[in-house]
């Protein structure tokens, strides 16, 4: 073989690596923008417009326990709970996605501070909660958008 056809053979070996490594970036962007519109929500205190980023069959696990889907999650866990908050803030927060098409597989790390309302029916005041906390999820492409099928999360105390 030619030097000629081996530096064109190079070149389009580096030129496929090259857009697949880009195309990689940009599907990890996406994912990385799903659960950063998750943790949003959260932050301001609603579910509103995150019912679209699940799959309709999707499962949450809190803390060793399962929630059933996300939909039984948002009604009977997580949008009565927000209600029962002055704020939900996430810090130090990191996220590492993997993604296998048509899959993605995320870990995100962080350290959450809620402050709770003060409830008069049963008698607390109000105050607030630090943890660190982790969260493991899969997603999946449906129809061009990137879609959480399973969620994870967990919490502890923040050792010091």
């Amino acid at each position: 073989m030619s030097k000629y056809v081996k530096s064109i053979l190079l070149g389009v070996v580096f030129v496929f690596v090259g857009f697949n490594v880009q195309g990689q970036n940009t599907e990890k962007k996406a994912v990385a923008d799903v659960m950063k519109s998750y943790k949003d929500a959260i932050q301001n205190l609603t579910t509103d417009g995150t019912i679209e980023l699940f799959t309709e069959d999707a499962t949450v696990f809190e803390s060793g326990g399962s929630e059933g889907t996300y939909k039984n999650y948002v009604s009977h866990h997580l949008g009565p709970e927000l209600n029962q908050f002055n704020s939900f803030i996430f810090s130090d927060y990191k996220v590492d996605v993997k993604v296998d098409m048509p899959f993605a597989f995320v870990t995100e790390t962080y350290i959450y501070t809620i402050n709770l309302k003060a409830n008069k029916k049963r008698g607390t005041a109000e105050r607030t909660i630090k943890k660190k906390g982790v969260a493991t999820s899969s997603l999946k492409k449906i129809g061009g958008k990137w879609k959480i099928t399973k969620t994870h999360s967990s919490s502890r105390n923040i050792r010091k």
